[in-house]
């Protein structure tokens, strides 16, 4: 087959999306048999429910068309294959392979690569429970407890997302923290927490020269010599991740060094050694494995042509036709889970860094919107924030429910009737009816419109493994549509001109235009 990329205002198939001139009143549709009907399987045991999105039968049938021209899961295999998908750093995209092989669809040829990740979570498996068996040990001979990471961007949001996410459900073997923010008020908030002669970092950074990882891990080094301890060496409290070519790999001021490569990009790295050192440490690499596990399983699901049984594709497709046909500009995502308290600021990264461009894979601009905004809670607590806008506001926003039937953690009370997670679950229910169907009232002050979707991503309970699929299933939406908008998903131009700005206030001289010399005057630097 030819692959074509080509722009979506140019496919025939969205040019009948734009001339569809039926609507769906959510009032009216949102019937249990529309609920059982509109589903689809996200692999980990997930499901993804569009019942509460303005869709139906007519449009997804052409939402079907869409993909099929813009030929998404040929684009998809094309990614697994090993093509040169990052037209902007002419590099491949490899995150799938971390996580394992994906069946006879996918014809990958080098095997090195794959090989690559697998000795490096071999290598990950042996050095944790070296740790945790206390083969390793600090400086000074006490068992390592604590584990640190310290890296910014995709080396913090989504490992500490994922961390998160699990820390109540499994036995935690080293109590983990994160350092990411260059504001030293963020080192010394957790420095101050630590003993260093039980604590292992985690220093995170690809190229090896990230200003604000480095710099913090120096601050990190100053703090253990302030400390006095006898014997403290720093070298044997910090391993690396790094790429092999960066400066600190292999280097002598590190116990270890772990790797990764060029071809994964720093929000989609937490099943490579990014997210695999900390959370291995932390919770054992069993755990670990069935967080892998899970984003194969949403892989493989995300592999199939038909979009009533691809739930990454479907909300893809849906997110596509909000955005270009419906004008929505902003997605929000809330989880009715406290676990995935960090989760909607690693979905911003992930999403907002990949698909907010204005230029397609040639560089040429574009006509039609690309990217959505990506803000959210987790409920009930967003209910009692800024629900109020989502409800009654003048704009509408789509939005993203996740739930799962059971908590975490097994204790709960009986209150008024029922436990907290049926008041949690009661609640994440009436929410999507309550968007859809609004409530009429003469007091216009008490009215709610309804027609505000939803969709929801559902699963018996949050594991390791849901947790993986529930990654990968967003990792996959966001590559769909970069697919259908035909951008780059896969560089970050936009992260590098205020870093290299940031460079010349430092730097002082002549470089320094008048708005930099103001701004500067007026912080004092």
């Amino acid at each position: 087959m030819s692959i074509k990329y080509e722009n979506l205002d140019t496919l025939k198939a969205f040019k009948e999306l734009r001339a569809v001139e039926t609507s769906v009143d959510l009032k009216e549709e949102l019937t249990r048999e529309r609920i059982l009907r509109y589903s689809a399987p996200a692999g980990g045991g997930l499901t993804y429910n569009y019942a509460a999105k303005a869709v139906n039968d007519e449009i997804v049938g052409i939402l079907q068309k869409l993909s099929d021209e813009q030929q998404l899961v040929a684009k998809y295999k094309e990614v697994l294959n090993g093509e040169f998908i990052n037209t902007g750093e002419n590099r491949k995209v490899l995150h799938h392979l971390t996580r394992g092989q994906l069946g006879s669809d996918v014809t990958f040829e080098d095997k090195n690569l794959r090989d690559f990740y697998v000795e490096q979570q071999n290598r990950i498996r042996e050095f944790s429970s070296k740790v945790h068996k206390g083969e390793i040990k600090g400086s000074t001979g006490k068992q390592l407890d604590t584990v640190v990471q310290i890296g910014i961007g995709g080396s913090d949001l989504g490992p500490r997302a994922m961390y998160l996410a699990l820390e109540n459900i499994y036995d935690v073997e080293m109590e983990g923290h994160f350092i990411s923010n260059v504001d030293p008020d963020d080192a010394n908030a957790v420095l101050g927490r630590l003993n260093f002669e039980t604590t292992l970092f985690v220093l995170v950074s690809k190229s090896g020269t990230t200003q604000e990882t480095l710099a913090n891990r120096n601050f990190v080094l100053e703090k253990t010599r302030q400390a006095h301890i006898h014997g403290f060496n720093p070298s044997k409290h910090m391993v690396a991740v790094t790429s092999e070519t960066s400066p600190l790999a292999g280097s002598d001021e590190y116990l270890d060094s772990f790797y990764m490569d060029d071809f994964i990009g720093g929000r989609y790295s937490s099943t490579s050694a990014v997210g695999g050192v900390v959370l291995s440490l932390a919770f054992g690499s069993e755990v670990f494995d069935q967080f892998l596990a899970g984003a194969n399983d949403a892989d493989r699901a995300a592999l199939e042509l038909d979009l009533r049984k691809n739930a990454a594709l479907m909300d893809a497709m849906i997110g596509v036709y909000e955005r270009n046909i419906l004008g929505y500009g902003q997605t929000a995502v809330l989880p009715y889970s406290q676990a995935l308290s960090r989760f909607p600021a690693h979905l911003q990264q992930m999403d907002m860094e990949s698909n907010g461009k204005s230029v397609n894979r040639r560089g040429e601009p574009l006509n039609y919107q690309t990217g959505p905004v990506i803000f959210g809670e987790p409920g009930t607590n967003g209910q009692h924030s800024f629900y109020q806008l989502l409800h009654q506001g003048t704009d509408i926003v789509p939005l993203q429910f996740i739930g799962f039937k059971d908590s975490q953690i097994p204790f709960d009370l009986d209150y008024e009737g029922s436990t907290s997670q049926q008041k949690l679950k009661a609640n994440l229910v009436a929410q999507i009816v309550a968007f859809a169907k609004g409530k009429e009232d003469k007091n216009s002050n008490k009215n709610f419109a309804g027609q505000r979707p939803s969709s929801l991503i559902y699963g018996l309970q949050l594991t390791a493994r849901s947790l993986g699929a529930l990654l990968a299933h967003f990792e996959n939406k966001v590559l769909f549509q970069g697919f259908v908008w035909n951008v780059n998903s896969f560089d970050q131009e936009g992260v590098q001109l205020g870093k290299v700005l940031a460079k010349q206030v430092l730097a002082g001289g002549d470089a320094m235009d008048e708005a930099l010399k103001a701004f500067s005057d007026l912080l004092e630097i």
